[in-house]
């Protein structure tokens, strides 16, 4: 056959690729199943469309459809045959032809470039640049040694693109043999790229000995397509139809609602046409998965059976909190009756220590590695302000084990790994929530009792009573939490710690910024002399119109701390309200990585206005 009559059958055969769903508009090229049941369909559009097309099953709309277009971003890899086959004009037809391609692809598009002769070789690693790849391909030379691995490069390629972020994952195979040294098979090219997501798009170049059969089931069984060429200089019309095929394919990936054994029938709609197939389910529902189950497919599938499950399991977390309960309660009465029962106990007591010995050890662990964090000191900090019987180390596994709790629960709600995260940075920061609020009452209960507090003091000393006195008859007539911290300075004292140092340890444990300036008073006072009680009855007067003052400037500032509440949690209202209505309309937020950029700015924006009105209505005198 001539040179013309050649590129004359490449072009009436890149034409009838393209014709053929150019007359039907859209076109179902290939249903994967075999990660069911999550289901990949290929489409193929008469031309490229902008809006992606809608999938149906049975007539319903999908769960959890993600479309993905070929020729939007994406990574593509690039594997050319170099094996001794190709030497002299084949190869440099076949890198022009490559180089090329590389030079009108999209900016974003992320490349690589992968060699294969005896053995599989990546020359280039993804990158946006055309030069990288460029200089990759630029550089190819023919291999030393006789082999062609071309299963291996195909396998190769898809492990590359399965560490990619971009959903887009395409490989360019060009080869003009059959395979003579590869340690997979062709089925483990099409696993491989399968589980990857990639599609692949061969280019042969068809020699006298040249077999295309399995080249075309690989590319068919992964939703490419493949394109013959019968000689080198029709290389570059190859990978522009390849390019041309990209643009107009759309990859719908979807969690199906059939049960194995099941099928029902597809229907695609692009460009106002629509195409249907049926979709049929290997397998029954009564076999294959539910030998691996611990009971029967009737109990785990049936409404009943799951809420027979979650009631036991109810049951089960019930009764052992109970026998925790149970259980510390007799250890409690076993220590009160231990000074009259004689060696029993003691040995139970000593069972008990061994069985909490290797609890004890990882908690002393923890506190070695991180007892010197400033994270760890604010915690304490916080947990003796909050007044909660709690170790800090304990306190931490809470946060992990409330951590742990919402990434499970995310993951088995919202079946995404980025609302999981965020379910995992929710579960740990409630049990820090609730303490900053345990703290902060504790803080507002001392702040109003302040006033009060200093005038019995002061009038107790004017009484003739000394300041220890005085202290301790405010502390035993007081109400916690400041006649709780009061005694706690007084037994300080007892052992032998300055009065000064007791009562600086207890301003910074309460955080009150009032009580700061009784003790600045207190000790000036005691430094320089003078009227203690006069000093302290003044004090409480300046301590008394600063919280009226305070209290003032909240009632004024109440509107604009009213917006901030309202536009903090109008956004998430309204999404769990849009969500509640229509699941399907808020899934692109939930399930995609540009609804996952919008949050991830939503948060920040959110974070950075509130820090803004907060500092707008703060108050600080």
């Amino acid at each position: 056959m001539s040179r013309p009559l050649r590129t004359l059958a490449l072009a009436l055969a890149v034409a009838c690729v393209a014709a053929a769903p150019a007359a039907a508009g859209v076109t179902i090229h290939n249903v994967d199943t075999a990660s069911y049941p999550n289901i990949r369909v290929t489409v193929i559009t008469g031309k490229p469309v902008s809006r992606p097309p809608t999938l149906r099953e049975d007539g319903l709309p999908v769960s959890g459809l993600q479309a993905t277009n070929l020729g939007a971003a994406k990574s593509v890899v690039l594997a050319v045959d170099r094996s001794q086959s190709m030497a002299g004009r084949p190869l440099s037809d076949a890198v022009d032809a490559a180089r090329a391609f590389v030079a009108a692809k999209r900016p974003s598009d992320q490349v690589a470039v992968v060699g294969f002769g005896h053995r599989a070789v990546q020359l280039a690693d993804f990158s946006p640049s055309s030069g990288e790849a460029g200089s990759a391909l630029h550089g190819l030379r023919v291999d030393g040694r006789s082999g062609t691995a071309l299963w291996d490069g195909a396998t190769l390629a898809a492990h590359m693109l399965a560490g990619e972020q971009e959903t887009g994952r395409a490989l360019v195979l060009l080869t003009d043999g059959h395979d003579t040294g590869s340690s997979s098979s062709a089925a483990a090219a099409a696993d491989a790229a399968r589980a990857a997501g990639v599609t692949v798009y061969v280019i042969g170049i068809e020699g006298p000995q040249f077999s295309p059969g399995p080249l075309r089931d690989l590319a068919r069984a992964t939703g490419g397509s493949y394109v013959g060429a019968h000689s080198t200089r029709e290389l570059r019309g190859a990978y522009a139809a390849v390019a041309a095929a990209l643009r107009r394919t759309w990859q719908l990936d979807y969690a199906t609602a059939l049960r194995p054994g099941e099928h029902a029938t597809l229907a695609v709609a692009a460009g106002g046409t629509t195409a249907t197939q049926t979709l049929e389910l290997a397998g029954s529902s009564s076999s294959g998965p539910s030998t691996s189950r611990l009971l029967p497919s009737e109990i785990l599938d049936s409404s009943l059976g799951t809420l027979a499950i979650a009631l036991g399991v109810g049951l089960i977390v019930l009764l052992a909190v109970s026998f925790g309960f149970s259980a510390a309660k007799g250890g409690r009465l076993q220590r009160r009756l231990a000074p009259h029962l004689g060696d029993a106990p003691r040995r139970r007591q000593k069972q008990e220590k061994g069985r909490s010995a290797l609890l004890a050890s990882l908690f002393s662990a923890t506190e070695e590695v991180f007892s010197g964090a400033r994270l760890w000191t604010r915690l304490q900090r916080l947990l003796e302000r909050a007044d909660v019987p709690m170790r800090t180390v304990e306190f931490v596994y809470v946060i992990t084990g409330a951590a742990l709790i919402g990434l499970i629960v995310s993951m088995i709600l919202l079946h995404s790994a980025f609302l999981a995260f965020l379910g995992l940075l929710a579960g740990g920061a409630l049990p820090v929530a609730w303490l900053y609020m345990k703290a902060k009452r504790r803080e507002r209960a001392f702040e109003d009792q302040l006033p009060d507090l200093l005038v019995a003091l002061a009038a107790t000393l004017k009484a003739g009573h000394s300041f220890r006195q005085a202290l301790k008859t405010v502390a035993d007539e007081g109400r916690p939490p400041a006649s709780k911290e009061l005694n706690r300075v007084l037994t300080e004292a007892r052992l032998g710690r300055p009065m000064e140092a007791a009562l600086a340890e207890m301003a910074e444990r309460v955080g009150s910024p009032n009580f700061d300036f009784v003790i600045t008073s207190v000790t000036i006072q005691r430094q320089v002399g003078g009227s203690l009680a006069g000093l302290i009855d003044m004090v409480a007067d300046t301590v008394r119109q600063r919280q009226q003052f305070a209290r003032k400037i909240k009632g004024l500032t109440a509107m604009g701390r009213a917006s901030a509440y309202v536009l903090m949690g109008l956004p998430f209202f309204v999404a769990l309200g849009i969500t509640a209505i229509n699941r399907g309309y808020m899934r692109p937020l939930y399930f995609t990585s540009t609804g996952h950029k919008l949050i991830i700015m939503g948060l920040v924006m959110m974070t950075f206005g509130c820090f803004v009105m907060r500092r707008i209505v703060a108050f600080k005198g």
